[in-house]
């Protein structure tokens, strides 16, 4: 073996030469992969043993795509577009041995080389419009006319990724290799090839099967039956509009306009912003201080969950999807069955649309287990409590698992707001007592908040972080305060738009601007969802907010028809009953007029949330800003194309966001933190931005 860089290797099997790159972790396509390849390619040409060669990576994958962290920095080459397009022109046969992932820049260099073969379990796409890009080095082009124009499409503006068996079946790759040699066989079929004199296939020269078929209709009528995936983002539609220009050009134009703009997205607001979220999802899990403690659940795949109502069964299926046995424990047994029925239903409607088969779905509800009594948790390594949300219930809760668990159970709880430690205090062992906080529905939503009490262990934290990567879930570490870092935020929020509507301000004026900037609803329509009579009392009701006097006039939101909105055949529309109700409230507190243009209410709607970002940032409460983000793009519906609240306050300008904050006074002073911020034009993080905003 001898080496060409100290990323790859070069070894001769044969006729067949086999360059192998590793470049820990997950061998990015940085500077130095590319000059490696290109280094190969030369090697193998020049080597007259050499007739055909194949491209491996050690490690745990192929190549997952470019190295973002050279965005915005002086370019290095080769370039990609350069290295891939080397490859393409080799003129010996060149083999991609496929593992693990092939995304973004990994896929278009895999379509560069002249054969493609992968195992079972690996997967292909290419990812960038979550990014807010385009592939930039001929991918655009290569996999059209592999694959054909229209899945292409649909590759490339979900950004969605396929596996072998549909890679193979639409074109992407050849061969699907048989064992856990891959390289080994990659090797057998180089030599295959070589012996048959076959030639060297390039994929630019083909041609893009429909691309006579492609005329404005096509892309118009794609975008509009995409128009819900693609609203808010700008690299679809960039990608329908260079597809449309490029189509029937020759290859090396049409990757010129595809290339210019994959640039000009590169330097915009949206890819900014896209990767800060990509980045912050990453951080989140890293919590300093926790290395080499180990996971107590390593070996656990069986979970207890108090409470079968909407969360705790919505819990219970993430578990279940994920291969866990669930014991579901309820008080009555309409309440298990109740939670039983739920959990048949997603199961059955997962089969119904082909995300499982019948047999698959039947194993996986054969691990649930049903009980009406408590001791059923004694042989389950963790415990997770979805009762109802008062402290005096889950303290009694506590105490029994406390007697009941056995030792080394780790004790959760899914409080939204309460304290974990007053919850942990009813046990003898507060040590092994955290806050779980899922999002509804919870088998889907991918939030998990995990809060952490004054005597929770670490090692119990570091467990709680691994479990959730096992159940598909992104962690978010918070310390222990009323609502955490999401509700806490959230209540703030609540607390503003009832004050701009008791000023004056239409809630209907309110929801609009809120899903003008990106959320998929308005707070008013949220909380009609969610139901206005959430934790409301008739006995204790004193027709002193908005929610009291709609729940004391039967207006509960849309499951009785009426809230913020009255709701015809299920659908919301402007209430003159509710506005009236609210002017009654108005008048009676004596509050003056109200007047806010767009601009000023999106402010009123943001930037007071915002505020208490920075001071749940200032208490350390959030480890970083980019875990406030990450709340808010994964449990509240936070447009993800703006990056996150904390994110899009440093875009928008702290200088700005603390004038407001402090003419508004109150609560909603600006904290020490934020002011020293503005103040000095400081980042509240490694990613500061100055980009246009929605507010410019």
């Amino acid at each position: 073996m001898s080496e060409l860089q100290p990323v790859s290797s070069y070894t001769l099997d044969g006729e067949v030469a086999v360059l192998t790159i590793d470049y820990p972790p997950v061998n990015v396509l940085g500077a130095v992969v590319r000059q490696a390849l290109v280094a190969g390619i030369e090697r193998a040409e020049a080597d007259p043993g050499c007739k055909a060669l194949v491209i491996a990576c050690a490690g745990r994958t192929f190549f997952p795509g470019a190295d973002i962290s050279e965005f915005g920095k002086p370019q290095k080459v080769p370039l990609l577009p350069d290295v891939i397009q080397r490859i393409e022109v080799c003129s010996k046969p060149v083999i991609a041995a496929i593992h693990g992932t092939a995304l973004g820049g990994g896929l278009e260099l895999a379509m560069a080389c002249h054969y493609r073969l992968a195992i079972t379990s690996a997967r292909f796409g290419l990812p960038e419009v979550t990014l807010g890009l385009i592939p930039g080095a001929g991918g655009t082009q290569r996999l059209p006319r592999l694959i054909g124009l229209e899945r292409a499409l649909d590759m490339m503006a979900s950004g969605e990724p396929i596996d072998a068996v549909a890679a193979l079946d639409c074109g992407l790759i050849d061969l699907i290799a048989g064992g856990d040699a891959l390289v080994a066989e990659a090797v057998i079929f180089a030599r295959s090839v070589v012996t048959a004199g076959a030639a060297t296939p390039r994929t630019s020269e083909r041609t893009i099967p429909e691309a006579e078929l492609a005329d404005e209709a096509f892309f118009d009528l794609f975008k509009r039956r995409h128009a819900k995936r693609f609203r808010g983002f700008a690299a679809p539609s960039a990608l329908l509009d260079a597809m449309r220009r490029s189509l029937g050009l020759p290859f090396v134009q049409a990757c010129a306009i595809d290339r210019e703009t994959f640039l000009a997205l590169r330097e915009g607001p949206q890819s900014a912003a896209l990767r800060h979220a990509f980045n912050a999802e990453r951080k989140c899990a890293a919590v300093p201080g926790l290395a080499g403690q180990g996971d107590l659940l390593a070996n656990c795949s069986h979970v207890a969950i108090i409470g079968a109502g909407t969360m705790g069964s919505g819990i219970a299926q993430a578990f279940l999807n994920r291969g866990w046995t669930v014991t579901l424990i309820e008080q009555t047994q309409a309440g298990l069955d109740r939670g039983q029925a739920t959990i048949g239903k997603a199961l059955a409607g997962d089969v119904a649309k082909g995300r499982l088969s019948a047999v698959q779905a039947a194993t996986i509800h054969s691990r649930l287990h049903p009980s009406l009594d408590m001791a059923a948790i004694s042989e389950a390594g963790l415990v997770i409590e979805a009762a109802f949300e008062t402290m005096e219930v889950k303290q009694a809760i506590f105490t029994q698992l406390d007697q009941l668990a056995k030792p080394g159970t780790i004790l959760a709880t899914n409080t939204s707001y309460l304290d974990i430690d007053q919850i942990s205090a009813a046990t003898t062992r507060p040590e092994w007592v955290l806050g779980l906080h899922f999002f509804s529905p919870a088998n889907i939503m991918k939030l998990l908040e995990i809060v952490r009490g004054a005597k929770t262990s670490d090692a119990v934290l570091a467990s709680a972080l691994t479990l959730a990567k096992r159940i598909g879930k992104i962690p978010v570490v918070a310390g222990n305060c009323r609502g955490f870092i999401g509700n806490r935020m959230l209540a703030v929020r609540r607390r503003e738009c009832d004050a701009m509507v008791l000023g004056g301000v239409s809630p209907y004026d309110i929801d609009r601007v809120a899903e003008a900037f990106g959320f998929a609803m308005g707070p008013f329509r949220v909380s009609d969802l969610a139901g206005l009579d959430l934790g409301w009392s008739a006995e204790s009701s004193s027709s002193s907010t908005i929610r009291e006097v709609f729940c004391e006039n039967g207006r509960k939101g849309q499951k009785n028809g009426a809230g913020y909105y009255d709701y015809v055949d299920g659908k919301p529309q402007p209430s003159e009953v509710a506005l009236g109700l609210i002017v009654q409230l108005r008048d009676r507190m004596g509050q003056t007029g109200l007047k806010l243009d767009d601009r000023g209410i999106l402010e009123r709607l943001l930037f007071p949330m915002i505020g208490e970002g920075y001071r749940i940032l200032e208490e350390g409460i959030a480890l970083r800003a980019s875990d406030i983000d990450a709340v808010w793009l994964h449990g509240y519906g936070w447009p993800r194309w703006t990056g996150g609240p904390m994110y899009f306050a440093e875009v928008t300008g702290l200088a700005r966001i603390v004038k407001l904050l402090s003419d508004m006074g109150g609560d909603n002073a600006p904290c020490e933190l934020l002011d020293r911020l503005a103040r000095n034009d400081e980042s509240h993080g490694p990613d500061s931005h100055r980009e246009p905003t929605p507010l410019s």
